[in-house]
């Protein structure tokens, strides 16, 4: 039985996307399958080559391989970096001769070159689900353990506007060196669904999002697009959405949820970001 799963996709110019229907838009842009039991499920995105995915050990422990059919190398970690977030129990992560401890909601950035990779979770009755986010690499940097409390954390929005969050920016440059992989954690509070909005793009990077600590009959509704030709997804618990340089990337859910924002691209300035004012938006 296969362990590891890899999709590549290419990358759609904007004047294509507006011409999807419902199916083409899920297809290009969302990722349906996150996480499945003992097995890593990959995404391959030609979108400043980033690879989504996630790792869910329950009765054995998983290896991150290397796709060499997509990445062209015999190690994983050959030219890349790798940014990890659990979203559920307790794992380990072991990176070469290192060990690493992972409780919920906790990252760690793993740099370039580190060794082979392996998944395992603390208790198979409530196992680990590392969410996997991987950009190309140049260098290395120190394989690192970030908890929330090492964050950089911005309390912002309000509960007038329904978008009253904590965004938690854990690969970051105020927190650790990565080459071009920045990563977080953005959590709402009760009654506040609104994510991002009044939006924008940023040109000079792509973005991921996944969306989780959701129930299984809610729902968020994804926008997406040129802002002059906005689209809309609609994603349920623990999927994913790839979002390049020229597309919106905002939602409402249908109750509080969190989600985990990961990008690569030109540069690691979390600020870069050109507003689209509401008035923009079609």
């Amino acid at each position: 039985m296969k362990t590891m799963t890899i999709e590549v996709r290419q990358v759609c110019h904007p004047d294509a996307v507006k011409r999807f229907d419902t199916t083409e838009l899920r297809q290009h842009f969302l990722i349906e399958k996150i996480f499945a039991k003992d097995e890593v499920c990959l995404t391959y995105s030609h979108i400043d080559r980033m690879i989504v995915g996630g790792a869910q050990p329950v009765d054995k422990k998983l290896e991150l391989t290397a796709p060499f059919s997509a990445i062209g190398t015999n190690s994983f970690l050959a030219r890349r970096e790798l940014g990890i977030i659990n979203i559920a129990g307790k794992g380990k992560v072991h990176v070469g001769n290192e060990t690493y401890e992972l409780g919920r909601r906790e990252a760690l950035y793993v740099g370039m070159g580190a060794g082979e990779v392996t998944f395992e979770s603390v208790d198979k009755s409530d196992p680990a689900k590392f969410y996997l986010f991987s950009t190309p690499a140049h260098t290395n940097y120190p394989t690192t353990k970030v908890g929330l409390e090492q964050a950089k954390k911005v309390e912002t929005g309000d509960q007038e506007h329904a978008n009253k969050r904590v965004i938690n920016q854990l690969l970051h440059p105020t927190v650790l060196k990565t080459c071009q992989l920045v990563m977080g954690l953005t959590y709402f509070e009760p009654g506040s669904m609104w994510n991002t909005m009044p939006c924008h793009i940023h040109d000079r990077r792509c973005e991921a999002y996944l969306y989780f600590d959701m129930a299984d009959d809610t729902r968020v509704v994804h926008l997406m697009g040129d802002p002059n030709e906005t689209r809309h997804l609609m994603i349920s618990n623990e999927q994913a959405i790839l979002s390049p340089g020229w597309s919106i990337h905002s939602g409402v859910g249908t109750a509080n949820y969190a989600f985990i924002w990961a990008m690569g691209g030109d540069n690691i300035d979390y600020t870069d970001m050109d507003m689209v004012p509401m008035k923009d938006l079609r």
